[in-house]
């Protein structure tokens, strides 16, 4: 899918596994060294199983890759008894900080707002680090709004990074917005 011309967002493949882990790696000791909280490990199961589903996107400018994001269409370990909404789940948000200053989430957030349109999807959802202010404040400036605080259980089902973590849960309810979208 293109967008504005500049923009592309594909899915990756397992020939992209080795820049997948290059820009998980560069993101967190980024984050880490500017003293932001993040992942300890990552789950690479559940990222090539990401791939496999083509669940995984990569974003490119021109031929650069900006970042990679993973969606997912339930998600019931975080999302209990309101996974039964119509809803698509942002997860595993990764941008390249060789290329800051591109508005990545902002791409990625415009691709998932044109795909739930595409596929009547109410909700576009995320979790986040409840202790992590300065970004929960960032995903509401893109409209995300504040559902509740929730600790993930120890289960296999769930990702690595993802268990007995304090998490805020947040969702836009494409409901109420302007069909114009």
């Amino acid at each position: 899918m293109e967008l504005k011309q500049k923009y592309t967002i594909d899915n990756t493949t397992f020939q992209d596994w080795d820049l997948i882990l290059e820009l998980f790696d560069k993101a967190i000791k980024n984050k880490r060294k500017d003293g932001y909280k993040v992942w300890n490990q990552i789950d690479e199961s559940g990222i090539k199983n990401d791939i496999a589903k083509k669940l995984q996107y990569k974003v490119k400018i021109k031929e650069q890759v900006s970042g990679i994001f993973s969606i997912q269409f339930n998600d019931p370990f975080i999302w209990r008894e309101r996974d039964c909404d119509k809803a698509i789940y942002l997860h595993r948000i990764v941008a390249n900080p060789d290329v800051s200053g591109q508005k990545f989430f902002k791409t990625v957030l415009n691709w998932v707002m044109l795909y739930a349109k595409n596929n009547k999807i109410d909700y576009i959802r995320m979790d986040t680090w409840a202790d992590n202010q300065r970004l929960i404040e960032y995903y509401k400036s893109y409209g995300f709004q504040f559902v509740e605080n929730h600790k993930t259980p120890n289960e296999p089902e769930l990702p690595i990074q993802n268990r007995n973590l304090e998490i805020i849960l947040l969702e836009i309810d494409l409901t109420k917005i302007d069909e114009s979208l």
